[in-house]
C-alpha cells in the first residue's frame, strides 16, 4: 500500500441518525488531487485489530483544501463504522491512504445516468461537482428511506431541479429500474453504487436492454462477510496463519507483515488477487470469471474451506 497521509478530522455532520460526514485536512503539506469517483482508505485502530476501510471522496475534486467522507452506521458492523460513529470527534488524527479511482466518469458519454441506493450517494456528489462544471447531460435517481438514508436529498432535489428523482421508500416509493433505460438518447451510460440487488438487477435489465458492458458503471464497497475460521500456509515461507471467522485473509496476511497490492478490499478491482496452488476456496468476489477461479483468489472477501489448509503461493 502506498505511504499514509496524516489527517485531523476538522468537521463532523450527523446528517441522519445512522450517516454521519467527517471533513480532513492534511496535517503536514496539501492533501493529493483526485478525480470524481475517488475513494480512500481510511485506517481505523479498533479494538483487536487495525482495519482498512474504503470511503467516496465528496465534494468538487477542484477543492483539494480538504477531504469529506460520509459513513453509515452499520448494525452488523465489524468495529469500522461504529469506531467512526462513535469515537472519532473533531480535532483526531487519522491517517488515510492516497485517492484511488475504480469509479470514473465515462468521457465519451454524452448522457449520464446516476443510480444512487441509500449511502451509494456518495460518490456521486463529487461526480454532480465535475457534471456541473462542465455543463454535461445527467440525471440523478436516489432511492432512500427518509429520516434514515436520505442523506444529501434535500439539498440535491433543491440543486438539481427536474434532473432529482427521489424515491422514498417510507412512502411506498420504488424506483422502476426498467424505465431507465427508455427513451435514453445514443451514447448514454450509466452508473450505479448501492446494495447488491440493485446492482443486479441494472446488471440484467442492461443486458436484455441490449447495452454493452462498456456503458453499465458501478461501485460496491462491502465489508467481507464472515464465515467458518480457516487454515492458510503459505508456500515460500512455510509460514501458518489461522485466520478467524469475522477477519478477512486479507486482514489476517497484512497483521502477519504480508503485504498484498490492494485498493478497493471489497471483491471488484482485482488489485489483490492472488494465486493459491492447493485447497478448498469460497470464492466471494466479483471480477474473477470460473476459469480464474481455478487458479486464483480475491483474499480481501474469499476464504478457505473449513477442510484442510488453504496453500498460498506467497
Amino acid at each position: 500500500m502506498s505511504a499514509m497521509i496524516e489527517v485531523q478530522v476538522t468537521d463532523v455532520r450527523q446528517l441522519t441518525p445512522v450517516v454521519r460526514e467527517f471533513s480532513f485536512r492534511a496535517i503536514d503539506g496539501t492533501l493529493p488531487g483526485f478525480s470524481c469517483g475517488s475513494h480512500v482508505q481510511v485506517i481505523l485502530p479498533t479494538e483487536g485489530r487495525t482495519l482498512r476501510n474504503a470511503y467516496s471522496l465528496l465534494g468538487d475534486p477542484r477543492d483539494t483544501g480538504a477531504y469529506r467522507i460520509a459513513v453509515r452506521l452499520q448494525e452488523a458492523s465489524r468495529g469500522g463504522s461504529r469506531y467512526l460513529h462513535e469515537q472519532v470527534r473533531v480535532g483526531d488524527r487519522l491517517q488515510i491512504g492516497a485517492p484511488s479511482n475504480l469509479f470514473a466518469l465515462h468521457s465519451q458519454a454524452r448522457h449520464h445516468i446516476l443510480v444512487a441506493g441509500g449511502i451509494g450517494i456518495t460518490p456521486f456528489m463529487a461526480y454532480l461537482a465535475e457534471l456541473g462544471a462542465q455543463g454535461a447531460s445527467f440525471e440523478l435517481h436516489y432511492a432512500y428511506r427518509s429520516g434514515l438514508t436520505d442523506a444529501y436529498a434535500g439539498e440535491l432535489r433543491e440543486r438539481l431541479g427536474e434532473r432529482f428523482h427521489g424515491y422514498d421508500a417510507a412512502a411506498g416509493q420504488r424506483l422502476d429500474c426498467t424505465s431507465l433505460f427508455a427513451g435514453k438518447p445514443l451514447g448514454s451510460h450509466l452508473y450505479v453504487c448501492g446494495p447488491q440487488r440493485l446492482l443486479d438487477e441494472l446488471k440484467t435489465l442492461a443486458g436484455a436492454h441490449g447495452w454493452s458492458d462498456g456503458r453499465l458503471h458501478w461501485e460496491a464497497f462491502a465489508a467481507p462477510e464472515p464465515g467458518q475460521p480457516f487454515t492458510v500456509e503459505l508456500a515460500r515461507s512455510g509460514q501458518r496463519l489461522q485466520v478467524p471467522g469475522d477477519h478477512s485473509l486479507l486482514e489476517a496476511l497484512e497483521a502477519a507483515g504480508v503485504e498484498v497490492p490492494n485498493l478497493c478490499r471489497g471483491g471488484v478491482c482485482g488489485q489483490c488477487t492472488t494465486r493459491y496452488l492447493s485447497g478448498e476456496v469460497e470464492h466471494r468476489d466479483h471480477y474473477l470469471d470460473e476459469q480464474q477461479r481455478g487458479e486464483a483468489l480475491m483474499p480481501c472477501v474469499s476464504r478457505g474451506g473449513c477442510r484442510g489448509t488453504l496453500l498460498l503461493d506467497l
